[in-house]
């Protein structure tokens, strides 16, 4: 056999045996491929079979989350209402004609007063008490009452300072001060049913041991 006739067959033979395993190549990946895909297919069944299961605790569960989520859109509707209520009381205490308004602020006043030499802090707003009224208080008192040049943040009423001791008789912390008695009463009226309040106490308006400004 000569040189070239050799040649020819190693190269038939190496054809072959590439064939082989190209061929063991192709039944390999159609095996993978198979089972590949059973397994894809078992695994989806297993997931179908499983949400089957679970379907209705999942919805039960977004049942809940969505009663959860409308039940808090309800109170903070509920929690903007009230106190829309009782920005809309302080307005309106705040706007009092001049003479029910010092009408109230005097007994108010009187009722505070410890020594008769207190500091009264107002608001910055304040038109009404001022220190002409201030005077003609101390006068029908007895008292020397002092008009702070100071103003506070407050929409109406006032402060009286007695060395430490603060009395805060603001229409601010006076409608907070009220605002737990007669917040069930509100959410009767708004929502005709008697309803837990819908934020925390607040704490009542009193004499405090810190210093006034």
């Amino acid at each position: 056999m000569g040189l070239s006739d050799i040649k020819k067959k190693i190269e038939a033979e190496a054809q072959e045996e590439v064939k082989g395993i190209l061929s063991k190549a192709e039944q390999e990946a159609t095996r993978l491929k198979d089972d590949t895909k059973k397994k894809v297919e078992e695994t989806k069944k297993q997931y179908s079979e499983r949400f089957e299961k679970e379907r209705p605790e999942i919805l039960r569960r977004r049942e809940i989350v969505a009663n959860l989520d409308v039940a808090r859109i309800q109170l903070g509707t509920k929690q903007d209402l009230i106190g829309k209520s009782f920005e809309e009381a302080l307005s309106i205490l705040a706007n009092l004609p001049q003479d029910r308004y010092l009408g109230f602020v005097h007994d108010l006043l009187k009722k505070a007063v410890d020594t008769g030499n207190e500091v009264v802090f107002v608001g910055g707003a304040e038109n009404n008490i001022t220190q002409d009224w201030l005077n003609e208080f101390n006068s029908k008192n007895n008292t020397s009452l002092t008009m702070s040049n100071d103003k506070l943040p407050i929409k109406g009423g006032f402060v009286l300072k007695n060395g430490r001791i603060d009395t805060n008789c603001s229409f601010d912390m006076l409608v907070k001060w009220i605002r737990d008695d007669i917040e069930s009463e509100v959410v009767t009226k708004l929502f005709g049913k008697t309803a837990a309040p819908t934020k925390a106490p607040q704490e009542a308006p009193a004499k405090s041991g810190h210093k006034g400004r």
